[in-house]
């Protein structure tokens, strides 16, 4: 059986700009978020030291990105509402004003469709945290997507609770993150925000969006709320902050 290479990108620059290419594994409308829009792209180019890159026979598998930043201090007192935006934004404002960060944020683990189930979340994560801890971060934290939530209706505060008989969280991905030593804070209700046009919702979904209220789309965690009148339709979507100390 083939061996999986997994490394950081500083250590195989050649894969930055691979970095795209399965990307289609979310769903369309989630390509539409400004602010990942604006700096997701910006992030294996500025810490490819903490990005992770996964191989076999030279194909790559699965790749992940965390972001830098400072955390606390007296602006920064609590993990923030706006989650997976929010941190994205404090991570290129720490780098542009030359402030030296302390923690890292996972950002994403993506891995290739065909290669699921082979435990490479597990491994990407051990990774990931490696990667930080070599810089000397004292804690990685997770906006995490918890992507086996099919309840849209479902608050997300009521879907962490969820465990297994051993305790373990119901959803695979939270798991992933706690049986690594990581512990679940709390959920940022605003991770990411992506507004749109009733044109653009149905060029994303395919849904006719033709009736003001929530609308339930395929892989959303919650709710899409449109008003027809005003020609727009707004996702708020939830994530849950988790915190791996190193």
């Amino acid at each position: 059986m083939s061996e999986i290479v997994i490394t950081t990108l500083a250590a195989r620059p050649e894969y930055l700009e691979r970095m795209y290419e399965f990307a289609d594994a979310w769903p369309a409308f989630m390509h539409n978020d400004p602010i990942g829009n604006a700096f997701m792209g910006q992030v294996p180019r500025h810490f490819p030291d903490q990005c992770i890159v996964a191989t076999e026979d030279g194909e790559l598998i699965a790749h992940g990105r965390s972001i830098p930043f400072v955390f606390p201090d007296e602006d920064r007192t609590d993990l923030p509402t706006g989650g997976w935006d929010r941190v994205l934004h404090w991570g290129f404002m720490d780098l542009r004003n030359g402030r030296e960060p302390n923690v890292s944020s996972a950002l994403e683990i993506l891995i290739r469709p065909t290669h699921l189930g082979r435990g490479l979340s597990h491994e990407m994560l051990q990774a990931m945290r490696a990667a930080v801890k070599a810089k000397g971060h004292t804690a990685l934290f997770a906006p995490v997507r918890p992507n086996a939530k099919t309840d849209a209706q479902l608050p997300m505060t009521e879907y962490i609770k969820q465990v297994r008989e051993d305790g373990l969280p119901m959803d695979p991905w939270l798991r992933v993150h706690v049986k690594a030593g990581g512990t679940i804070v709390q959920v940022a209700p605003r991770s990411m925000v992506i507004a749109g046009s009733l044109a653009e919702w149905r060029e994303w979904t395919g849904l006719p969006f033709d009736k003001t209220g929530d609308v339930i789309v395929p892989k959303a965690l919650v709710p899409v709320h449109v008003d027809v009148e005003h020609d727009h339709a707004v996702y708020v979507e939830p994530n849950v902050w988790i915190r791996h100390d190193l």
